[in-house]
């Protein structure tokens, strides 16, 4: 486990989890936390052991965004850089499946961490909310660019010019998480479906990673070009040619990533 101040990070096997860990204020954002979140995502999209990264919350919140006290009380903060709102990009382009454990308030910056992860699930308790246009900003984190591919246009233009609190039922409901579960079985129930990714073949997964980023800013005839070869080399691959074997022979396949 790396050592940070504000965030908790430990690899196990394949999968990587980073917990926001500043739980006695929901773990609300600070420029360390900016700052330490970027080079340790930045850390693990070159791992090349991890499959899959799980981000969540410590304590009783995901992440409400910005710590407004913190800004606020005149304390200094280290300075923030630009490339710190790649955190985004990141999350949403590593050839890694990234996983959002939505265990609490989610709003603001943490709203659009959330949605730059390619799976989301939430506690029955957690809540949603752009925030934002609420104290007055137009906001970060890449929302705007998101949230139209996750719900659609007129849908993510309503939460973000009219912020609102909106449960994890509703957020189900609009597709904004893929599944809800109960306060009591949400780790458990995430954990299993983060162990069922990390047992997928690492060049496959990583690979169709890559289709879905490529695919969201490419023409069809191009796409299919790209797809195409890369469906020829993972089809090759002894991964492949071991996953073919383990189905004839009923047994669970043992993934090499070549």
């Amino acid at each position: 486990m790396s050592a940070y101040e504000t965030i908790l990070y430990d690899v196990v096997d394949n999968m990587a989890t980073i917990t926001l860990n500043r739980p006695d204020n929901l773990n609300g954002i600070t420029n360390t936390m900016m700052r330490e979140l970027f080079e340790c995502i930045s850390e693990v999209t070159l791992d090349q052991n991890v499959r899959v990264v799980l981000l969540t919350g410590a304590g009783r919140g995901f992440c409400p965004g910005a710590d407004l006290k913190a800004y606020s009380s005149g304390e200094k903060q280290e300075p923030n850089r630009k490339e710190y709102f790649h955190i985004t990009s990141l999350l949403h382009e590593m050839p890694k499946v990234t996983v959002a454990a939505i265990n609490g308030a989610c709003a603001g910056a943490g709203f659009g961490w959330a949605c730059a992860c390619d799976l989301r699930y939430a506690t029955a308790h957690a809540t949603f909310n752009s925030a934002f246009l609420s104290v007055a900003i137009s906001g970060d984190m890449a929302g705007p660019w998101l949230l139209p591919r996750i719900l659609g246009a007129q849908k993510a233009r309503e939460l973000y010019f009219l912020p609102g609190k909106f449960g994890a039922e509703e957020a189900e409901r609009i597709g904004l998480v893929a599944k809800t579960f109960s306060d009591e079985t949400f780790r458990d129930e995430v954990a299993a479906i983060v162990e069922r990714l990390t047992k997928s073949a690492p060049l496959a997964i990583g690979e169709m990673k890559k289709n879905f980023v490529n695919a969201e800013n490419m023409n069809l005839r191009d796409y299919i070009e790209l797809e195409t070869e890369r469906h020829g080399r993972t089809g090759a691959s002894a991964d492949t040619r071991e996953a073919f074997l383990a189905f004839l022979e009923k047994r669970e396949p043992e993934y090499q990533g070549r």
